[in-house]
């Protein structure tokens, strides 16, 4: 077990590990729901990726081309399984 300590002014500094086993990295947001009997679940908040992310995603895939549909749902499946957990 890890323990912190509160500071004057109610802060905590999370240790590396905590952050590396988080998976959290510089300027990363942490998401803490508050739960019953004074507890409480800390987690890496889940990002959310933009338009311009996905649509880059499929830009060296294309050629150019348009793409149907059941195209891109291939594509983003294959890109999905080789993204990185978070």
């Amino acid at each position: 077990m890890i323990t912190l300590t509160v500071t004057s002014r109610g802060q905590v500094t999370f240790r590396k590990e905590v952050l590396q086993h988080l998976g959290i990295q510089p300027g990363e947001k942490i998401h803490l729901d508050l739960l019953p009997d004074g507890r409480a679940e800390l987690r890496a908040e889940q990002t959310t990726g933009s338009w311009s992310d996905f649509s880059g995603l499929l830009k060296d895939r294309t050629n150019g081309a348009p793409l149907s549909i059941e195209e891109i749902n291939v594509l983003t499946r294959q890109a999905g399984a080789h993204a990185p957990d978070s």
